[in-house]
């Protein structure tokens, strides 16, 4: 069956797309140069994505997600049901370690913080929450492929061990670990994680991580259906 596409939605949507963490206010021309969009079409589409609250401009010209975009993420999190049983977890793991706990769902072939409690040290590895990641590298993402039905070798020592350790895989600087959480029904809810700067996240206090994120994994699939 030939894929439908709508090119107008499509457009509309690269608009968005344009914004990060790195891109939170755009110019017009900044936006032509994001999206490969002329700015007569930028101009038009974003009229349409500020009348239905997805975009908003200030004074200055500037463009910013609109609130629409806050809302259906507010959805988005709470179509999980988790955050009420994971928050709590997240703070206690913050609280034990100092470091910066997060909590990744699969998509596709990316990883989505859906939920983080970032590190209170000045020097931490902070994270935001709905941003995506490679699926690829990373523990949560070794932790996320091994539990999604990965056959490979690597995959089936992170399922015997129960985690995932990494070691400047994404950021040269970072380490990692993480563990799989199930529901009790046994299937794959996402993934927890611990995370800091090398320096300081060293290999016992990586050990000493493991054991608390085995617990907080243990304690939320006795919650999960």
């Amino acid at each position: 069956m030939k894929e439908q596409r709508v090119e107008a939605v499509e457009r509309a949507l690269s608009i968005l797309e344009a914004f990060g963490e790195e891109r939170r206010t755009l110019s017009l021309a900044q936006m032509a140069e994001e999206t490969g969009l002329y700015k007569s079409t930028i101009l038009r589409l974003s009229a349409s994505l500020e009348r239905f609250g997805y975009l908003s401009r200030d004074e200055a010209g500037l463009y910013r997600l609109g609130a629409s975009v806050w809302r259906l993420g507010s959805v988005y999190r709470r179509s999980f049901d988790l955050g009420e049983h994971i928050r709590p977890e997240l703070r206690a793991l913050v609280e034990a370690t100092g470091e910066t706990a997060s909590f990744y769902v699969r998509e596709a072939s990316e990883r989505v913080c859906l939920y983080r409690q970032n590190s209170g040290h000045a020097v931490r590895h902070h994270l935001d929450e709905g941003v995506r990641l490679p699926l690829d590298r990373g523990a949560a993402a070794h932790v996320l492929q091994a539990y999604s039905g990965a056959q490979d070798q690597a995959s089936k020592e992170v399922r015997r061990a129960g985690y995932y350790r990494s070691i400047g895989e994404r950021n040269p600087d970072l380490s990692a670990v993480a563990v799989a959480l199930l529901g009790r029904d046994g299937a794959l809810r996402g993934a927890l994680t611990l995370s800091g700067p090398s320096s300081r996240f060293t290999e016992r206090m990586q050990n000493q991580s493991i054991g608390l994120l085995k617990a907080a994994s243990g304690r939320l699939s006795k919650l999960l259906v």
